[in-house]
């Protein structure tokens, strides 16, 4: 039987990309050139990084835990991490089955905390490196997508050979950071497959489930109202919401990567909600209770939209993310804007701060379901 001419191209693309990065290896490993079009600059710039550490490609790679007190303490100072990332880790787990993949969890230095997915222990392959406290930093184990995921500060794809050691080239893995409540890196998110087909697109779901797990993490901190926030047009209720969190002074105790982004917050500032919105910061108390969107000014004359809800609500909430998805929580909203507005779908969709038309297709989706 023979490929069909699509298979023939695929497996054509598939042998010009290996070819590429061996080019690229030949010239920044071995002709020591600073860098080379074929890969991204990033992975070049990590290749020299080992080769300054005194790494060598060809020597044999073990992958080391790091000591048993290490180990422990890791764990201990990321329990929260690691409690926020399971439920995200078990919808992964679903999301990569088959596929050969599976999902680790890392602390800021690159020390494995929990993974999942399924896992071939019979393989020395994955079981070399699916092991709590191993060291899976740049240091440790050359370039792979969990250190350039902690260098970047950004989601990375990394393919067979854009690692560093020949050891590794079986490895083709996607990897996100995590965001703590202050807006620092707190560990990353991989997808790690063994000997399979280039998947870039799982950059993309690694991102997204970090992003989720981020999330998860920052509201487990106390606070005394979360702040969902948004640019208008835009329905609240899901992991794009930017998400600030605010003591019983009005005093922000945390916020995530894309709250801080729309506020324009630099990491670990905190600043008072008064110096943020451009309204009495008491009313986003009052709202907390009231559960409605409020127009939100910004002192640089931009405006978002926020809904604000008190801690218990938010954990309410958490918990409805946590056991289904999160369109539920977005039809119980709309449900319940529509219950408020009478029936009126105009007016319903005014308070949601969404067009009509937004709103009847979200409708047509939850009849569908």
């Amino acid at each position: 039987m023979h490929d069909s001419p699509a298979q023939m191209k695929n497996d054509l693309s598939v042998n010009d990309r290996l070819n590429q990065i061996d080019r690229a290896r030949q010239a920044v490993l071995v002709d020591g050139q600073p860098g080379d079009p074929w890969v991204e600059e990033w992975v070049s710039n990590s290749w020299q990084r080992c080769i300054k550490l005194g790494l060598q490609s060809e020597d044999t790679l073990e992958f080391k835990p790091v000591s048993s007190g290490h180990i422990k303490h890791s764990l201990d100072q990321n329990h929260e991490l690691i409690q926020s990332a399971k439920p995200e880790l078990e919808r992964l787990g679903r999301a990569i089955a088959g596929t050969q993949f599976f999902t680790l969890i890392t602390d800021a230095n690159g020390v494995l905390l929990d993974l999942g997915g399924q896992i071939d222990k019979h393989d020395k392959r994955v079981s070399a490196i699916a092991r709590v406290g191993v060291d899976l930093s740049e240091q440790a184990v050359g370039t792979t997508a969990i250190s350039a995921a902690l260098t970047e500060l950004r989601p990375v794809w990394l393919h067979r050979n854009e690692h560093f050691f020949n050891d590794t080239s079986i490895y083709s893995c996607a990897g996100a950071p995590l965001w703590g409540a202050q807006g620092e890196c707190v560990g990353m998110l991989d997808l790690t497959g063994v000997q399979t087909a280039e998947r870039p697109e799982l950059k993309h779901l690694a991102a997204l489930s970090a992003r989720s797990i981020s999330n998860a993490l920052l509201l487990r901190q106390p606070h005394q109202v979360l702040v969902r926030l948004n640019w208008p047009g835009r329905l609240l209720g899901d992991d794009n919401d930017g998400l600030l969190l605010l003591g019983a002074e009005g005093d922000v105790l945390g916020a995530n990567p894309w709250a801080r982004d729309m506020l324009n917050l630099s990491a670990h500032t905190n600043p008072h909600a008064s110096d943020v919105f451009a309204l009495p910061w008491g009313l986003l108390f009052d709202a907390a209770g009231r559960d409605r969107l409020l127009d939100v000014p910004l002192w640089s004359g931009l405006q978002l939209q926020a809904r604000a809800c008190l801690q218990h609500d938010c954990q309410v909430a958490q918990a409805a993310q946590h056991t289904g998805p999160l369109q539920q929580i977005q039809t119980a909203m709309i449900s319940k804007a529509i219950e408020h507005a009478r029936g009126n779908v105009a007016q319903a969709a005014k308070a949601l701060g969404i067009s009509r038309a937004t709103l009847y297709r979200k409708l047509a989706r939850k009849i569908a379901h």
